[in-house]
């Protein structure tokens, strides 16, 4: 039963407790406004409940790349109506903060996604953290689903526009060997977050990059160099180092089991962020959608172009969540780590939200006891959903 009242305060009651380190259970969140205000073992009186019966109740998926969703494609609608459509249908799977995310294009649709992040992060709407521009400036070899033919080189115009001031987070893949020397240091001094994707770097050049402030690596394993006895490879780099993040696309397809459990053992999981690098079909109606002119259709879980390159993924963090329990052997901790704390630790909002702790924004989702998505909250605003 709920306990109804006019008080700010909420106290949500019937599941158990994800935090940081442990599952608490039979005790109450209390909430007030947008914040968490801690855990309590009886419900003060000033509060009204909300009696989950049963489940778990996590810290609200955070997504650093997605590329669509209800049936969007951020390239076709870089604009606040589409990241608004992309952003509701991944909170229907329990994604409490995303970066919509570009996938390679001209000048003009950069320059048209970066605009639109502004104003969906002025207008507040929910979930939006900021956006991510993938490309254009890859590595042909590398390439993937991307179209090449708008692949462009970094100059000076390209990091102004890519060091434009944000009041969200801005994140940049590109492969830092075509980049000019302190290109990424001018990115990184200016407050972008920069990864490393569809590149052909060697482990120097990786390291190098890293030394100029590179901090993150877009969908570790897929469409860089790997790891090898005598050359480690970008793989081998981004292991290595101890402060950077890694994305892990864990739907099965993208990366074998065993080696995402390598690389939580030879990274430490404190380094993986589950990402999903979905298309338009995760919460949409249709399970095809054009990209750069090609046909991309949705089967056996994954997308694919017409010669059977991984297009992105039909992918949903929920999904993501399962998949690292159930394929990796991951527990319900680790997998909300991966999913919650640390791509804001990433985002360096960690002080903000990721986690449930005192004091923090009240981004949550409900887990059934069939670890499927009831309910989310966006600082404190609670939306019913069924997967």
């Amino acid at each position: 039963m709920s306990r109804q009242g006019t008080t700010s305060r909420t106290a949500i009651t019937g599941a158990r407790i994800v935090l940081a380190d442990r599952v608490v259970e039979r005790q109450a969140l209390i909430l007030e406004g947008e914040r968490i205000v801690g855990l309590a073992e009886t419900v003060p009186d000033d509060c009204a409940v909300e009696d989950l019966r049963g489940g778990w109740l996590l810290p609200g998926f955070i997504d650093t790349q997605v590329n669509g969703g209800g049936d969007v494609l951020f390239n076709d609608m870089p604009c606040i109506e589409g990241i608004r459509a992309i952003a509701q249908a991944h909170r229907r799977y329990g994604t409490t903060g995303l970066l919509p995310t570009l996938i390679s294009d001209y000048a003009p649709v950069v320059d048209a996604a970066i605009a639109a992040g502004e104003d969906a992060l002025a207008a507040g709407v929910p979930g939006v953290l900021g956006v991510h521009i993938e490309g254009p400036h890859l590595n042909p070899v590398k390439k993937g689903i991307h179209d090449a033919q708008r692949f462009s080189t970094v100059d000076a115009a390209v990091i102004a526009r890519l060091a434009a001031p944000t009041t969200g987070r801005r994140i940049v893949t590109l492969a830092p060997e075509l980049a000019p020397a302190g290109s990424v240091r001018a990115l990184a001094d200016a407050g972008i977050l920069v990864c490393a994707g569809h590149s052909l770097a060697d482990y120097d050049q990786t390291r190098a990059a890293l030394a100029e402030g590179l901090c993150g690596f877009t969908h570790l394993f897929n469409a860089m160099t790997q790891f090898l006895s005598r050359e480690p490879g970008m793989v081998g780099a981004a292991l290595e180092d101890r402060a950077s993040h890694f994305g892990l696309i864990v739907d099965g397809l993208h990366v074998h089991p065993a080696a995402m459990r390598v690389a939580l053992m030879a990274r430490g999981v404190e380094g993986a962020m589950l990402v999903t690098d979905a298309m338009p079909p995760v919460g949409g109606r249709s399970n095809r959608f054009t990209l750069m002119g090609q046909d991309i259709t949705v089967g056996d879980g994954g997308c694919r172009g017409p010669d059977g390159t991984l297009a992105g993924s039909a992918l949903t963090m929920a999904q993501a969540v399962r998949n690292t329990m159930d394929m990796i052997g991951c527990d319900i901790v680790t997998a909300s780590r991966m999913a919650s704390g640390n791509p804001a630790r990433f985002l360096r909002l960690d002080k903000e939200t990721g986690t449930i702790a005192p004091g923090l924004r009240a981004d949550l989702v409900h887990l059934d006891e069939a670890r499927l998505v009831t309910a989310t909250w966006i600082g404190g605003q609670r939306e019913d959903s069924r997967e």
